[in-house]
């Protein structure tokens, strides 16, 4: 219930039709079960307010030097989001809308709001391959190698469930009747990500290189000190690899 309120809270008191949308990959009833019910416990603004004091905290503890980059780095991510696109674009365009205090808070929900247009990018291109959430999870599992159960119990997918998933890969030619890629599959799984990561450039192009390359090294130094802090667990359901294992 946390996590399907939290992430949806930017969009208002939204329907679970609305998050079993935008949010693609988790099973309706997954969904269902936590919304519309987390309405009538705390308002969206009561969560906003929660989960960016919690983040901030977080970095807080986690990348203590973060807070020295702030000043440097989130005028260079709201540049980055005020050229986003938000057609089409639903989470990226109402976190957005999210006003925050130039400070850690401000700088985790500038990132989560890039992240988002990022994700709502790669849905329209699992959509436009005729993935459905699981078929996505199967195909990633098969041609990444990580554990199907991670990412089936995370998404609220039944075994029966990834099995008829795995059945419509293989009628495709995209994976193998005990799982394994075929080589369409993992070719489609390149293309995704591509066009993922093409469409995902968008909100940066305005910026100047030498600003990017900042960005970038700025933001891996906080990253490195959060994934190798060890309250990330590896096997995780975001299929985040383990830090030093080989790509």
């Amino acid at each position: 219930m946390g996590y399907f309120a939290g992430r949806a809270a930017p969009m208002g008191v939204v329907s679970p039709g609305v998050v079993e949308a935008t949010f693609y990959n988790f099973h309706p009833a997954m969904v269902r079960r936590s919304l519309p019910d987390a309405w009538t416990l705390a308002s969206p603004d009561s969560v906003l307010s929660v989960r960016t004091e919690a983040a901030a905290a977080a970095l807080r503890r986690l990348a203590p030097e973060a807070d020295e980059v702030v000043p440097r780095l989130l005028p260079l991510l709201r540049e980055a989001i005020e050229h986003g696109n938000g057609a089409g674009r639903a989470l990226f365009a109402a976190n957005r809308d999210v006003v925050v205090s130039d400070d850690l808070r401000g700088l985790w929900q500038a990132a989560t709001t890039l992240r988002e247009h990022r994700g709502d990018g790669h849905v329209a291109i699992l959509t436009e391959a005729d993935l459905d959430g699981c078929e996505a999870h199967v195909l990633f599992a098969a041609t990444e190698g990580g554990p199907p159960e991670v990412l089936r119990d995370n998404r609220g997918w039944s075994e029966h469930d990834w099995g008829r998933a795995t059945s419509r890969l293989c009628r495709r030619g995209l994976v193998r009747s005990e799982g394994g890629p075929t080589s369409a599959g993992r070719q489609l799984r390149r293309d995704i990500e591509q066009r993922t990561d093409e469409l995902a450039t968008q909100p940066y192009r305005l910026l100047a290189g030498d600003e990017v390359e900042e960005m970038i090294r700025l933001l891996s130094a906080i990253g490195r000190r959060i994934v190798t802090s060890g309250e990330i667990p590896f096997p995780n359901p975001m299929g985040l690899p383990e830090p030093g294992a080989a790509e």
